[in-house]
């Protein structure tokens, strides 16, 4: 049975709801969605257009001669990737409000991968509430930490 997942810009102003019928997802590394996300990869939920009810439309950017983007214009947020001619769109994973459901299945834009950023396992991990200073900051600012 299909779940329906909620998932946004980061200022609230584009929000959706898709229905998701399986957990897989996949990790495109193409140059024009690391120039577009700033990022050397993006994790991606393809779905069915007819599958994801926008309570706000996003905006759209033309990010190339076949493909256009939806994203929020007041704080930038990349939610996706779409052909305009496709039944089908990407929503990026970290844009659903709970993103840990999905699971990776396969890279796509495999000749732009940089492999030292694949596995960063044994790394040293730091949590966002042990960095004193970015706590004072929230904290002075809002009179809390973030969610």
């Amino acid at each position: 049975m299909p779940d329906r997942m909620d998932g946004g810009c980061v200022c609230g102003r584009i929000r959706y709801s898709a229905r998701i019928e399986t957990d897989e997802a996949y990790l495109c590394h193409c140059r024009m969605c690391q120039r577009a996300t700033g990022s050397v990869s993006i994790a991606f939920k393809n779905l069915k257009k007819a599958d994801v009810d926008w309570v706000h439309e996003p905006d759209w950017y033309a990010s190339s001669p076949i493909a256009q983007r939806p994203y929020c214009r007041e704080c930038g947020t990349s939610l996706g990737f779409a052909f305009p001619d496709s039944e089908n769109i990407d929503l990026t994973v970290a844009s659903f409000d709970d993103p840990s459901r999905f699971r990776p299945k396969h890279h796509f834009g495999a000749e732009s991968i940089h492999r030292a950023w694949l596995n960063t396992e044994g790394l040293p991990e730091y949590a966002t509430k042990d960095y004193q200073p970015l706590v004072d900051r929230w904290v002075k600012a809002t009179g809390k930490m973030p969610e």
